[in-house]
């Protein structure tokens, strides 16, 4: 959730960090910070956001190393004291972190008994004086004494003013890696942080040690020293640009016939009425043995996961459970030979759902990925995956990395219903579809204007019901959740059938609905629960299928989509909802890419 950056080498580290950092800011901070130095440190704290803080203008550093943090609150509140970088009693050692010390309260107890001092109420703090502690005259092995004692999660960045010419950094379930370029080295927790200087990266694995120095790089794992080739970061800085629109939200999901057609580019064996999945060739014979599923992730993943669920068992005939990461890791599931089980991040480093994944391969079954990010912790622990190939997605509320994943998992239906009992005409008729829906999205995102102004026309209100049946329940539930994490108006998603089971009694004229009901099987079923609503005089927005006139009877507002078929519909019908929650935080002034308590990548339960 927070963010790290780090530099070394022949420039001045400053500008490099501050560059590196303001690129991190998608990620959701409430403070930052950086220190660097020659032969003195320059440490700097503060509040806020980093293009609000006028003081940087007049900070001047000569010094070539140095390392920066945006912080989000965890442990200890937002204040200069809590924020990163964190030096101990002799403010000689700085250290910032990503991820959560579970012990770190026993470990300060015993700290502050022999004698340190403490200046925040982080438990990232406790590790600068663990290094102090252990520190005589070499920083690495000071750090790796160090994080012996801590139990929990991190990726840090260490310098010292007493071993000055080198930054030390560890990894255990928090994303880092090391930006490669001539005569000089970055470091961060996100690609994006040091694309501007190299796309030559090198990934730190849990439990390793890096010991980066100007003129060479040692990774070091149990005091054992490793040889790591740097791989290459695959997208480059410009698709991480605004592309001349308000807001990187507004950009991605303009950018979705786009994510659609990356997802299946090269993909279609049309003639055989299949897909090709080169990233599940080395497990395919044992998928065929697969009778349960299970799949997980959180937020906007999971819904991704509902979906799967009804894919794989209408089509694939494979019985299919989703759930929540973050409640997933406290069952017990039922698990054999025969299971498999599917995580869906699009960062790929979702603590809850890697939690998961660690848990479900130690009782034995197949892991499977959906991930976006090439190289991201959940690629490398699973035994086989697919990429959404969706580009970097840089607002926090995520939208084309959603549509990415239902892709995704409606191409896996197809490949595991041709492996069970999915005819040679189905399989042909799914791929046929799944062909014409960039075009499809395209024909929604024209009407974005008409969408801005039902936005705009119902910005007043401060309730909201999603409703949608079958397929489209969990859209129903994206669709809320949108809403609220970027507007923050209060939106519940329900189960259209669910409405008279209690939450019909919050329906009036001051509660719209928006009604998810293409043509499809459970149309019908819909258009009772949208008069159920009218008859309380809720106004209703419909997401409907082109074409159907009758909903313009009992519908306040209509937005259309394309007919295709059922189980491609939520791919659809997603894209107008996304434009809806957009325009409408937007015409409230709301920061959109940013929103309050939020960070893009929960790397922390």
């Amino acid at each position: 959730m927070c963010g790290i950056v780090g530099y070394i080498g022949k420039q001045k580290a400053l500008p490099i960090i501050l560059s590196g950092l303001e690129r991190l800011e998608y990620r959701g901070y409430d403070s930052f910070g950086f220190c660097v130095f020659n032969s003195k440190p320059l440490l700097y704290k503060e509040v806020g956001k980093i293009s609000l803080a006028k003081a940087l203008a007049k900070i001047k550093s000569d010094g070539l190393i140095g390392i920066g943090h945006t912080r989000w609150a965890t442990t200890g509140e937002v204040t200069k004291e809590n924020a990163h970088p964190h030096s101990g009693c002799k403010e000689e050692i700085f250290v910032v972190h990503n991820g959560i010390i579970e012990n770190y309260k026993q470990l300060k107890e015993k700290l502050i008994k022999e004698g340190h001092k403490f200046k925040s109420e982080t438990d990232t703090e406790v590790i600068v004086h663990l290094i102090e502690k252990y520190f005589k005259d070499n920083l690495e092995k000071a750090v790796t004494r160090a994080l012996k004692d801590i139990r929990g999660t991190y990726g840090l960045a260490v310098i010292s003013v007493k071993d000055p010419d080198k930054i030390v950094a560890a990894r255990l379930s928090s994303p880092l890696i090391i930006g490669v370029s001539e005569d000089e080295f970055l470091i961060a927790s996100d690609p994006s942080a040091i694309i501007t200087t190299t796309r030559q990266i090198i990934i730190l694995e849990d439990n390793e040690v890096a010991v980066i120095k100007k003129d060479g790089l040692t990774i070091l794992k149990e005091e054992k020293e490793l040889k790591k080739e740097p791989e290459m970061i695959e997208w480059d800085i410009e698709q991480a640009e605004k592309g001349g629109y308000k807001h990187f939200m507004l950009k991605e999901i303009m950018e979705e016939p786009n994510v659609i057609e990356d997802a299946i580019r090269g993909r279609f064996i049309l003639e055989e009425g299949n897909v090709k999945l080169g990233g599940l060739e080395s497990v395919e014979k044992k998928l065929r043995e697969i009778n349960n599923i299970f799949l997980i992730g959180c937020g906007t993943a999971h819904y991704a996961c509902k979906i799967g669920e009804y894919m794989f068992e209408e089509y694939a005939d494979i019985l299919s459970q989703s759930d929540f990461g973050s409640e997933f890791r406290y069952r017990k599931p039922i698990v054999d030979k025969k299971t498999a089980s599917i995580f869906i991040s699009q960062s790929g480093e979702t603590a809850d759902t890697l939690g998961c994944l660690k848990e479900m391969k130690e009782k034995g079954a197949m892991c499977l990925g959906i991930t976006n990010v090439v190289g991201s912790s959940q690629s490398r622990e699973t035994n086989a995956g697919v990429y959404t190939r969706s580009g970097p997605e840089i607002a926090v509320a995520s939208t084309k990395a959603f549509i990415g994943q239902l892709t995704i998992l409606a191409m896996i239906t197809v490949y595991l219903g041709r492996q069970r009992n999915m005819s040679l005409t189905e399989g042909k008729e799914i791929v046929s579809a799944l062909k014409k829906l960039p075009l499809m999205a395209k024909e929604i995102l024209i009407q974005a204007e008409e969408i801005k102004k039902i936005a705009k026309k119902y910005n007043k209100y401060k309730d909201f019901f999603f409703i949608g049946r079958k397929y489209n329940y969990p859209i129903a539930l994206e669709g809320a959740l949108k809403l609220k994490e970027i507007s923050y108006v209060h939106a519940e998603g329900v189960a259209g059938g669910e409405l008279k089971h209690g939450p019909l009694a919050l329906i009036d004229k001051n509660c719209p609905t928006i009604a998810i009901c293409p043509t499809d099987a459970v149309y019908e079923k819909m258009i009772s629960n949208i008069e159920e609503i009218k008859a309380r005089k809720g106004p209703v927005i419909a997401i409907a299928s082109k074409g159907n006139e009758e909903i313009k009877k009992i519908a306040d507002e209509i937005i259309y989509i394309p007919k295709t078929l059922e189980i491609l519909t939520p791919i659809l019908s997603v894209i107008p909802l996304h434009l809806f929650a957009y325009y409408f935080a937007d015409s409230l002034g709301c920061d959109v890419d940013k929103p309050k308590n939020l960070a893009k990548s929960v790397t922390v339960e």
